[in-house]
């Protein structure tokens, strides 16, 4: 008797214990319901997910150059004395840039025209005597190689008097200023930068798989970030093969003439890569929660939360990669304030 006794205490206490446990899981297994059934009805709008062609495409960066750019050099040896130009001095083709000292190269030219004078009227006495028998042939003929002689040095010193003179090539804009008046210019040394203005190209990469589908003349869209500017350039040249490092060939895209450009500006260029079929919904029925992207689509009344993939943007909508169907009733108006399993009403 006393052994049952304290069996039926014992058992009174595990129950005792027990049943707060019981009466929450209870509680948690009815709270949901309970809720959604205690939520008002929310009036939405909604649109139905829709099947749509996609216009895949990459962007790949590029640089704006003049299509016409030169450096400058000098052709010969001496101080320069002349420099009209500074940075970012519009000259026209012609124009003076640079002026080298020439006073030893007129020396020059001045001794080989009075060397030429004086070959000439060696050569006309000589021809006289000739006809007079009073000399040879072979002193006419060695007379007559000598004025050759001298009329190549005299021209060779009238062409390296030009090389004094440095002028544009083309009309357009100087972009670098690599010397001053008294430094010593060389043969080769840059001294000067020269670009045109107003003719501008885009110069980029594209992916090896793209050489072929890329044609002289087609048009790609270009976007100028620096200004916000959006143009069309054609294509003017295409590498036929690619890198064999960087997997790229070099094209380059002639651009219309905008104020705003300049040479060096950072560009985006648009490719078009193959069309496929695509889901997409209104942009604004995709909120984030965190790193999760995610839409309410309307279920048996209700609405329902899906977690969503999204792709490309187009226009005012949203490819979607995952995580809806064809012609399901998506929320488009304002959903941050709704609750999965909440009753809606569509307006």
């Amino acid at each position: 008797m006393k052994q049952n006794g304290t069996r039926i205490l014992w058992t009174f206490f595990i129950i005792s214990l027990l049943s707060p446990v019981l009466w929450t899981l209870d509680t948690a297994e009815a709270t949901p319901e309970k809720h959604n059934a205690s939520l008002p009805e929310a009036v939405v709008s909604v649109q139905k997910v829709q099947k749509s062609i996609a216009k895949n495409q990459i962007e790949i960066v590029g640089t704006v150059q003049a299509v016409e750019q030169a450096e400058i050099a000098a052709k010969i040896s001496g101080n320069i004395v002349k420099l009209p130009v500074d940075l970012g001095t519009r000259v026209a083709r012609g124009d003076l840039l640079v002026e080298i000292q020439a006073e030893e190269i007129s020396a020059k030219l001045q001794q080989a025209k009075a060397q030429l004078e004086q070959a000439k009227r060696n050569l006309a006495r000589e021809e006289k005597l000739l006809k007079k028998k009073a000399a040879t042939l072979e002193t006419v003929k060695s007379l007559r190689d000598m004025v050759r002689i001298a009329e190549a040095a005299h021209r060779e010193a009238r062409i390296m008097l030009g090389y004094t003179k440095i002028v544009a090539p083309f009309s357009g804009i100087v972009t670098r200023k690599l010397t001053n008046i008294g430094d010593l210019a060389t043969p080769g040394k840059p001294l000067l930068s020269l670009e045109e203005e107003n003719n501008l190209q885009v110069l980029t990469d594209i992916p090896e798989a793209m050489i072929l589908r890329i044609n002289k003349g087609d048009n790609l869209p270009v976007f100028i970030p620096s200004v916000n500017l959006t143009i069309v350039g054609k294509v003017a040249e295409v590498a036929p093969t690619a890198d064999p490092f960087s997997r790229t060939a070099p094209i380059k895209l002639k651009i219309p003439a905008d104020p705003r450009l300049r040479s060096g500006q950072f560009a985006r260029v648009t490719l078009a890569l193959a069309s496929a079929e695509t889901l997409t919904v209104p942009e604004n029925a995709v909120t984030n929660f965190g790193q999760i992207e995610r839409v309410f689509v309307v279920e048996n009344g209700k609405a329902e939360l899906r977690i969503v993939r999204t792709g490309n943007h187009s226009g005012d909508r949203i490819e979607i990669l995952s995580g809806l169907k064809e012609n399901e009733d998506i929320i488009v108006s304002d959903s941050r304030t709704l609750v999965d399993g909440q009753p809606v009403s569509i307006q």
